[in-house]
């Protein structure tokens, strides 16, 4: 069975005359079996996290009337759809008044366990399928009935093989009478049926998983931009559209900042074998970016990526050298606080590490204060550029050090699969930083 994956995120379906270009789009593919993958449409899942918190906080009118907001919006898409029949509009009320319910329940409670903000968060998911559905006049799945996870809500992690039996005996029956079905990105089940979600952004993921399990010929990526650019266009409006680049370019990229894709759709789609489109659904026959197995950019830079709201945290030991075990020490407190820790740099009496800022840091500081004297720089941004031939290249350390020339480096790393060279820099110096660099690699000619 020729299979196609395409995954609309929220702005590609955020009203209707979106979601009728998302038609246009599924429906120009033809000769393939279509599985199409929605996110929620645009907005709507910050305020459904928004609806939540007001309730939990026991401000019940603040909570209906967001839930209100959140409906019309939905309706008012039916209409202009015409699609505002009994049908529609009653699947529509149902998931409303089951939110009524919920925010009732939080309000009276004043409490707002995951589990239950899970199954507030796949509303917005299910309630832009319907209208999807409804639009294409095709089937539309549940995908709690596919997508098996775990029981962390908030962030599940997905059971595979379990993915994969519940794909061909869900999917794979509808698509040999139908040649499209529409189901939700972003939200799962684990075992005993309650609702679960992979994270934000994790429609992304949701759209590798299905891939995957079905063994699709391709997983198509339909977001707001024309694919993975050279660097975030809002900083450099010159950007340029990468046509080709490797899965770990892809990966490195999307931990460093690029938004475009999902960082873990990367892993089901590589393992499967399975090729990768980003394409723009504003531009749908502009260009786009593919990620294939065994495919590379050949590059020495493929694209600049910076992530803001960073901290670095020093420690200082002037007996470090001397104290077997110090880094187990030092990395232990990160993981008996469940932070993850971005680059490292170590010398003989110091060791630095970088963080999101929404680490503890209060507390952390605090214990690592009982290994040495802690000091933390923040407002800093991280600062990659990506390249499959980075290391191979000697010039992109010239070409990078000349772009930085008078711009202060806190750290520099390069990553251990030599493909990253990364930078901290003060985050008010961090868009020329990406600039300068933009205009070295992609402007002046990689001579």
């Amino acid at each position: 069975m020729t299979a196609l994956v395409m995954k609309f995120g929220g702005t590609s379906v955020g009203n209707a005359e979106r979601i009728r270009e998302v038609a246009r789009i599924v429906q120009s593919r033809q000769g393939r079996k279509r599985i199409v993958v929605v996110s929620a449409m645009a907005g709507i899942t910050n305020l459904l996290f928004e609806m939540a918190e007001a309730a939990r906080q026991h401000d019940l009118d603040r909570a209906v009337q967001i839930l209100s907001k959140i409906e019309q919006m939905h309706l008012e898409a039916s209409r202009s759809l015409d699609l505002a029949t009994p049908d529609i509009i009653g699947r529509i009320k149902e998931i409303v008044e089951n939110l009524q319910r919920r925010i009732h329940g939080i309000d009276l409670l004043g409490e707002l366990s995951p589990r239950t903000m899970d199954e507030v968060a796949s509303s917005g998911e299910r309630l832009s399928s319907i209208l999807v559905a409804g639009y294409l006049g095709c089937p539309l799945l549940d995908a709690r009935k596919v997508i098996r996870t775990d029981s962390h809500f908030g962030t599940a992690r997905p059971k595979l093989a379990a993915i994969k039996k519940l794909a061909a005996l869900h999917i794979v029956p509808l698509l040999e009478s139908y040649d499209i079905i529409v189901t939700q990105g972003y939200i799962g089940s684990e075992d005993a049926g309650d609702t679960t979600t992979l994270g934000r952004g994790g429609s992304d993921y949701s759209a590798g998983l299905i891939g995957a399990a079905l063994q699709a010929d391709e997983i198509e990526i339909w977001t707001d931009v024309e694919g993975i650019l050279t660097a975030d266009p809002r900083l450099v409006p010159s950007a340029r559209t990468v046509e080709v680049l490797s899965y770990q370019e892809a990966a490195e990229l999307a931990s460093y900042g690029a938004k475009v894709l999902h960082p873990a759709t990367v892993r089901p789609a590589l393992d499967a074998g399975i090729p990768v489109t980003i394409r723009s659904t504003f531009k749908p026959d502009g260009m786009y970016s593919t990620i294939s197995p065994g495919e590379s950019s050949g590059r020495p830079c493929v694209a600049i990526a910076m992530r803001r709201n960073v901290v670095i945290i020093s420690v200082t030991q002037e007996s470090m050298t001397d104290q077997a075990g110090f880094l187990a020490k030092l990395f232990d407190v990160f993981g008996r606080r469940g932070v993850s820790v971005d680059l490292v740099s170590t010398s003989e009496i110091c060791v630095s590490v970088s963080l999101d800022k929404s680490a503890p840091l209060e507390a952390l500081t605090q214990d690592l204060e009982k290994l040495g004297q802690v000091s933390i720089a923040r407002e800093r941004a991280v600062i990659a550029v990506v390249g499959d031939l980075l290391r191979k290249t000697p010039e992109v350390l010239r070409k990078t050090f000349i772009a930085i020339d008078g711009i202060p480096v806190d750290l520099i790393s390069m990553g251990a699969n030599a493909i990253n060279l990364s930078l901290i820099v003060q985050e008010a110096q961090a868009d020329r930083a990406v600039q300068n660099l933009h205009t070295a690699f992609f402007e002046e000619g990689e001579r």
